[in-house]
């Protein structure tokens, strides 16, 4: 079987990048190799932004290239998952949980030389809830209001308490924007940054130049770049060739026996689920016996084996990644093709009358899993039949926008997305639990300290309800050139920083 990932900046939930010619000045055309620099990192990677305003275009891309690089928040989500200060110093929370009052730093300009304030930080809230036509923008519903009380302190006042709001500020929805930098956001975007877009070549590249005026500890390069390459093989001929110094979320790792032993293979873990939905609402998936029946047929080890290469993390099932402090594997779901039969046949059915269509999207991760798939579930008596879905608008429009299917599978990559699969009935999963939404609510309304043991325990019942099943935690997957250092392949939210990347060069070498 022809073993292949996609990158995890392919996202069910994101709507279709809408395509924008308007471009950076001097962006019509990029350098052909490497982009010259003796001070440079160029990463290379798949899945370029058609425009670079996430604020009315959903996907991955957007904010893969500029939060950390171009934009920044009041706080920032360390690797661990924790939310510490950022652009704001320190933030004090009333005892009910629903004012946060932010101090913020004195010293921040825009890249436009406009000052961050307050002001310019309750600006950057209210556009979001005004303005946004990006989904993500719901995760600022919470917040009802924003008072600034000095020219460095804002107060900002939620509806209820909401845990989840202040760690959301850690990803693109808290992108701190100044009014002036509004008009230009899809091609020239203004952010207090250590960096700005000095050339955007759509389809092809960005290159990011650093900031003399930043605020913060100074960049290990005055100039990092991202090229984009339509497949697997062009993008390690790039690093092999020396006009990329970095592959981000390699897709082929059947490729990785080919490189020289002196480049650096890094296995990260992401926010990516890949999802084998099963359709809660419709048969035979509206019998809890038979989504666990598919819990025990699917041997998800043997997934990440034959498509991924071995590389990937079984979570058992449970759909949360290793980098959240609610993750835990689970051994509730054992591979067992004869409990698997046992079940199906305590709902009523006997081999073969199980029917099932599982609608692939046009994904070549997805189209190789669903062969695995094809074979583990007819082995324990379902009658199987594959459904090509073109992907993304087929398949956005019938499995996720009309729920017109029964199974189907795709990457999840969103950050802490439990609440928006588990939570909402209405949602493609058709997953509807009382008892999960209750927990999913003490977890993010109630104190901070309790909110692990609510988290596992809403995780607990969507697997003994066999919600989904999360195939594997989708690896990022990152190679490097020798001298190159500064990397941290976990992807923990929707940012890939730029500034700690170096490159030191070989002895004898010259640029």
């Amino acid at each position: 079987m022809r073993s292949l990932i996609r990158s995890v900046v392919v996202v069910a939930a994101a709507l279709p990048a809408v395509a924008l010619s308007a471009c950076h000045a001097g962006s019509t055309a990029t350098s052909i190799g490497r982009i010259s620099g003796s001070d440079t990192i160029v990463v290379g990677t798949t899945s370029a932004p058609a425009s670079l305003d996430f604020t009315t275009t959903g996907g991955a891309a957007i904010p893969q290239a500029l939060m950390s690089n171009v934009y920044e928040g009041l706080v920032r989500i360390t690797a661990d998952g924790e939310v510490v200060p950022h652009l704001a110093t320190s933030w004090e929370v009333s005892e009910d949980g629903t004012v946060y009052t932010f101090q913020l730093r004195e010293d921040v300009t825009f890249s436009n030389g406009d000052e961050f304030t307050a002001e310019t930080a309750a600006f950057s809230i209210g556009y979001v809830q005004d303005n946004w036509t990006n989904g993500l923008a719901a995760g600022m519903d919470a917040v009802v209001g924003t008072t600034v009380l000095a020219p460095h302190v804002l107060q900002v006042t939620l509806e209820r308490p909401s845990n989840n709001w202040l760690w959301s500020m850690g990803t693109l929805i808290g992108a701190m924007m100044t009014p002036n930098g509004i008009d230009t956001l899809a091609t020239d975007p203004v952010g207090t940054g250590p960096y700005t877009v000095a050339q955007w070549a759509v389809g092809e590249s960005i290159t990011f130049e650093t900031r003399p005026d930043y605020w913060g500890p100074e960049p290990e390069n005055a100039t990092a770049a991202i090229r984009y390459f339509s497949d697997a093989t062009a993008t390690t001929n790039a690093l092999q060739s020396g006009d990329v110094d970095l592959v981000w979320a390699m897709q082929a790792p059947e490729l990785l026996d080919n490189l020289p032993d002196n480049y650096d293979v890094a296995v990260g873990t992401t926010q990516g689920e890949l999802l084998l939905s099963m359709n809660n609402r419709v048969a035979p998936f509206d019998d809890v016996r038979v989504r666990q029946a598919v819990m025990h047929a699917v041997d998800r080890r043997a997934i990440i084996d034959l498509v991924y290469e071995g590389h990937g993390t079984d979570t058992g099932g449970v759909p949360v990644p290793p980098s959240d402090p609610w993750y835990g594997k689970s051994d509730r779901y054992p591979v067992g093709p004869q409990r698997a039969r046992q079940l199906l046949a305590s709902a009523g059915y006997e081999p073969g009358e199980a029917e099932v269509t599982i609608s692939v999207p046009s994904l070549p991760y997805a189209e190789a899993t669903a062969e695995v798939l094809y074979s583990q579930l007819r082995d324990v008596g379902f009658d199987v039949e594959l459904k090509s879905t073109e992907f993304p608008a087929v398949w956005l429009a019938e499995v996720m926008g009309d729920h017109d299917y029964q199974m189907s599978l795709i990457a999840h990559v969103e950050a802490r997305d439990i609440p928006v699969l588990f939570g909402n009935p209405d949602y493609y999963l058709g997953f509807d639990s009382a008892l999960v939404r209750e927990e999913l609510m003490l977890a993010d309304t109630g104190p901070l300290s309790e909110q692990a043991g609510h988290m596992q325990a809403a995780v607990a019942e969507i697997m003994d309800q066999a919600g989904a099943d999360t195939l594997l935690n989708v690896p990022n997957i990152v190679l490097s050139a020798p001298g190159v250092t500064g990397v941290e392949p976990d992807v923990v939210t929707d940012a890939l920083p730029l500034a700690g990347i170096s490159r030191q060069m070989p002895a004898g070498e010259v640029e």
